[in-house]
């Protein structure tokens, strides 16, 4: 009984040892996907208003590099990569596909028409369904895919210069050595 206070401590103290060990140890943006080494999901969505073709999976199956770019008019992070995929886009090493994220198609389009577009094609992925399908955690994530369709890796969160150098550009690299 003298101790009881003891034991409200206890659990406090291994809480905090816990978090300390998450906010110094581990990575938000390395979160396992299953689907790595996976064919992508089968999916056919329409696309933005005034942006081009329906984008399906048929699309990242036609024997070249792709990335699948998950996107949203009201993601402030999304905003903060924008610019590197416009670049990208520029530099015409790999095809870039935008899967607008529970949007608006309108918002959506509005969007695209302030920033730019450096995507091949959209689908608007209004329910959310096709981003379950490819265990979408947030947006933005971008899924590097294989000529056949298979998912290579797997960012969460903007892409930055790091991602570029040392997951993106070697696997188009390696692929076109390949070719």
């Amino acid at each position: 009984m003298r101790f009881g206070f003891l034991a409200p401590i206890g659990v406090f103290l291994l809480i905090a040892a816990v978090m300390f060990y998450a906010l110094f140890y581990l990575n938000p943006k390395e979160i396992p996907s299953e689907l790595v080494n996976k064919t992508a999901p089968e999916f056919s969505l329409e696309p933005v208003p005034g942006y081009g073709e329906p984008l399906s999976s048929e699309h990242v199956k036609q024997g070249k590099m792709t990335l699948l770019n998950v996107f949203a008019s009201w993601c402030v992070a999304c905003l903060a990569e924008h610019p590197t995929l416009m670049d990208l886009k520029k530099q015409g090493k790999v095809e870039i596909f935008g899967l607008n994220y529970k949007d608006k198609p309108d918002a959506a389009a509005k969007w695209l028409g302030r920033h730019g577009n450096p995507y091949t094609r959209t689908g608007m992925d209004q329910k959310g369904r096709v981003g379950i399908d490819f265990g979408v955690y947030g947006v933005p994530e971008t899924f590097i895919m294989g000529p056949d369709g298979t998912i290579l890796d797997k960012i969460i969160g903007p892409i930055t210069e790091k991602d570029l150098e040392t997951r993106i550009l070697p696997r188009i690299a390696e692929f076109n050595a390949g070719s």
